[in-house]
């Protein structure tokens, strides 16, 4: 899951400082569960910008995915149409999507944060760095990228006390999590092999991806 934050509605009226007429566009899954871009926010975000004529309202499902937003744009044409901008309430992926299918303005009311875990409503954990080269089940399914603030992995460091991050002291280290859940799965070898450094060029920006059937 996609995590958004709000951006500050100030910043957000800047933005729209030159735009009379808006349309705003929500996203129905990650940024509804991150209560960021959810039908509540949406009704929520027109209110709050009342000096603005906001010519429609739209949460799709998934504003990333080109073929069901056009789909779901259709209906709306007229009033993107007759929008001077549009405020997207969801990711950069969402936001991007919009732009390529209207071409119009579109302009972000959210921060796209990180990949991550939901433990409920309110309160989300990284646990994702999309960095191109998986290697959780080499270590017991605990992501050392994103839970050790060190991304160390190989470890743990000299630094834990008390199975503790040096770092931060609240946060268990992620390589005794790790250490542990491979004893339980009776993996310790698998702990102990040596992993090299990243490759950073399989997550450097710009990247494709194309899948094709086989035939």
């Amino acid at each position: 899951m996609i995590m958004t934050e709000k951006k500050p509605i100030e910043e957000i009226k800047e933005s729209l400082k030159d735009s009379k007429k808006v349309f705003i566009i929500g996203c129905g899954t990650c940024a509804t569960l991150s209560q960021t871009g959810g039908e509540e926010q949406v009704k929520e975000m027109a209110k709050l910008l009342s000096d603005k004529e906001i010519v429609g309202t739209l949460v799709p499902e998934t504003p990333c995915d080109k073929r069901t937003l056009k789909r779901d744009l259709r209906p709306a044409s007229a009033s993107l149409k007759a929008a001077d901008a549009i405020l997207v309430l969801s990711c950069g992926a969402g936001i991007q999507t919009v732009v390529e299918l209207t071409e119009k303005l579109a302009l972000p009311g959210l921060n796209t944060k990180f990949i991550g875990m939901v433990e409920h409503i309110g309160k989300f954990y990284q646990r994702c760095l999309a960095c191109g080269d998986c290697i959780l089940d080499e270590t017991g399914g605990i992501c050392p990228i994103t839970r050790c603030p060190k991304g160390l992995l190989n470890g743990p460091c000299a630094g834990h006390m008390n199975e503790k991050c040096e770092v931060d002291r609240e946060k268990d280290c992620a390589w005794v999590l790790i250490y542990k859940r491979m004893k339980t799965l009776g993996q310790l070898d698998k702990f102990r092999a040596f992993r090299k450094p990243r490759n950073h060029q399989i997550s450097t920006p710009p990247q494709q991806i194309v899948w094709s059937s086989a035939k």
